[in-house]
């Protein structure tokens, strides 16, 4: 849908993006950016949709290639369009939430080789995210050579500040036992669904590997292919559920729809998108690799 509607942009109409005026002190860049902004904020360009290539917005508004690429900053710093590397810029959705996690796994999947990398309490949105990827492998249109998933998530068999019980507000093991099985049901579910794959030669390669650590999670990372980055916070809520069939309130950690922020690899090695990467997937390296231990499902 969004390539579709692109290319109708391109090549048929583009005068909603008006010209630049002359007599506007403003520089020229300052001047494409705020038409660009004017046709994202009113919905011309929408969430999801591309932006016309750079050497399009040149010719059009008769300006050098360098000048366009500023007024894109513009608005990459203003979190109104993400770039990717080799595929242009697109309008970014303002409020990423898990749900929305789902295309971009897919996209994901559509490379030769996926590589997914997940650190968080208990991965049942990525789990649940692969599932609809995963059946699409099943009847061929996906078709990856290889898919390689790393999950990084919290030890609640160890003592925890989160989650806990409410009234005490200390560590619980009854509480954290609940968590546990939560955790244990998500991970088991993405070691099978991907397994799977390359049990019925699906896939010509998979590993999955799962990674414990004993901190409380407080927020969740998806790194995808190296490439993108989406980051949220869990917010802690107290509510109430049954522990060994009583009534318990506690201090939880909710992921379920948390906003998702969302960053990407771009031509620049010095855009906020390319730098949160690069950052996400060092404390990611550093985790992986010192602290965090196999998990046994």
């Amino acid at each position: 849908m969004a390539s579709q509607r692109y290319r109708y942009l391109v090549t048929d109409n583009l005068e909603f993006l008006g010209q630049l005026d002359p007599d506007d002190p403003k520089q020229a860049s300052q001047q494409i950016a705020n038409k660009l902004r004017a046709a994202i904020l009113t919905r011309r360009l929408e969430p999801g949709d591309k932006l016309p290539s750079q050497p399009e917005l040149a010719t059009r508004y008769g300006v050098a290639r360098e000048t366009v690429k500023r007024a894109l900053e513009i608005l990459r710093t203003e979190r109104l369009i993400v770039t990717r590397q080799g595929s242009g810029a697109f309008v970014r959705a303002q409020t990423q939430r898990a749900v929305e996690l789902r295309p971009h796994i897919e996209a994901t999947f559509e490379r030769p080789h996926v590589t997914i990398d997940f650190a968080g309490f208990s991965g049942e949105t990525l789990r649940d995210a692969l599932a609809g990827a995963l059946d699409k492998v099943r009847v061929g249109r996906l078709a990856p050579e290889s898919i390689a998933v790393r999950v990084l998530i919290s030890d609640m068999t160890a003592p925890m500040a989160l989650p806990s019980r409410a009234e005490t507000q200390a560590d619980d093991p009854a509480v954290r036992e609940r968590a546990e099985r939560i955790t244990r049901r998500a991970a088991d579910g993405i070691l099978d669904q991907v397994a799977e794959l390359g049990d019925l030669g699906l896939v010509h390669s998979t590993n999955v590997e799962v990674r414990m650590h004993r901190a409380s999670p407080l927020f969740k990372l998806y790194i995808l292919n190296n490439e993108e980055v989406f980051y949220g916070f869990y917010p802690v809520v107290e509510r109430t559920v049954s522990i060994k069939g009583e009534p318990t309130a506690i201090y939880d950690l909710m992921g379920k729809d948390v906003p998702l922020f969302h960053y990407a690899v771009t031509d620049d090695d010095t855009s906020h998108g390319t730098q949160f990467v690069e950052a996400s997937r060092q404390w990611f390296e550093s985790m992986w690799s010192t602290i965090a231990y196999r998990y046994n499902g």
